[in-house]
């Protein structure tokens, strides 16, 4: 029986000489969701994502795709994957449905020419050549080509890069339209509204190994909500208390890992002291700030 998981990996670790750049691994995704991959340049994505693929292979631990093993590179399991490169040439003579159309005769059981072009939302383009392509939408063109072979799993690396705003969101409408197919997509973004947005799940990869895995809203939560209010400078806080101060508006900022605990501290220390906190808030943390304090963490060698 063919495992839930589209991916399942154990153990993966990739050297280079002396230098390790995936260090022991685990990672699951599961069929039919789309599964981002985060993490800073130098992470190990690409070396990751590239044994997943076949292209390199492990010096220790286990992968699975799609219930096969990629170094073994049966034609089978090639048939079953597309990738979608940063980068793709297309052939300039040809027009979109025929550059789908060639890519199509490569594959036994490929996607219905209608479906790959609707998906996609080139129906309306279809006669035309690449040369007159907007970004968006010869980025399209290079999914199109990714999925004309009907593959159950679809590599897609930074789908939106360069995208105007509309162009990024339409992109976005195209992955959900891919999940409603039910193929499962592996992506990697250094856009975190994007994986926000269409992610089901993600992993943060820092210094070749996986810091933090779950939903886009699980991973968020790793920020530190902020309390924030207005009041007179050099305020004596409680113990405890460490507050940045804006001059300019007269802002406080506090972070905090307990919320409860520190909003009970500083109002009942504000009603003993008779001190107005005006326009008191609380802003929860995005999944960009959470990627950039991780991040942070781990170039300070701070753990968790």
């Amino acid at each position: 029986m063919e495992s839930s998981y589209a991916i399942e990996v154990k153990g993966l670790r990739k050297s280079y000489g002396d230098f390790e750049a995936v260090k022991g691994i685990d990672l699951r995704v599961n069929s039919g969701e789309i599964f981002a991959l985060l993490g800073p340049n130098g992470a190990g994505k690409t070396t990751t994502i590239e044994i997943l693929e076949g292209f390199l292979t492990p010096n220790a631990g286990s992968v699975r795709v799609l219930g096969y093993d990629p170094a073994k590179h049966e034609r089978v399991y090639k048939e079953r994957i597309g990738i979608v490169l940063q980068e793709t040439e297309v052939e300039e003579f040809l027009s979109v449905e025929e550059s789908i159309r060639l890519v199509r005769s490569y594959y036994q059981n490929p996607l219905p020419l209608d479906d790959v072009l609707a998906v996609t939302g080139l129906t309306d383009l279809r006669r035309v050549r690449p040369r007159k392509l907007s970004g968006g939408q010869k980025r399209r063109l290079d999914v199109a080509m990714g999925l004309a072979g009907n593959p159950d799993l679809l590599f897609l690396d930074e789908p939106t890069t360069g995208f105007d705003p509309q162009a990024r969101r339409d992109a976005w409408d195209m992955l959900r339209n891919l999940r409603e197919l039910g193929k499962t997509v592996l992506l990697t973004s250094h856009y975190m509204d994007e994986v926000e947005h269409i992610a089901s799940r993600a992993a943060v990869m820092i210094d070749g190994k996986i810091v933090l895995e779950g939903t886009p809203q699980d991973l968020a939560h790793e920020a530190e909500p902020t309390i924030s209010f207005r009041a007179t400078a050099n305020l004596n806080l409680p113990n405890g208390l460490e507050a940045e101060f804006h001059e300019g508006d007269s802002q406080y900022l506090i972070s905090s890992s307990d919320l409860v605990k520190t909003l009970y501290v500083l109002t009942s220390w504000a009603i003993e002291n008779n001190v107005s906190l005006e326009d008191l808030s609380i802003t929860r943390r995005s999944l960009d700030d959470a990627f950039v304090e991780l991040t942070q963490r781990a170039e300070n060698g701070q753990e968790r």
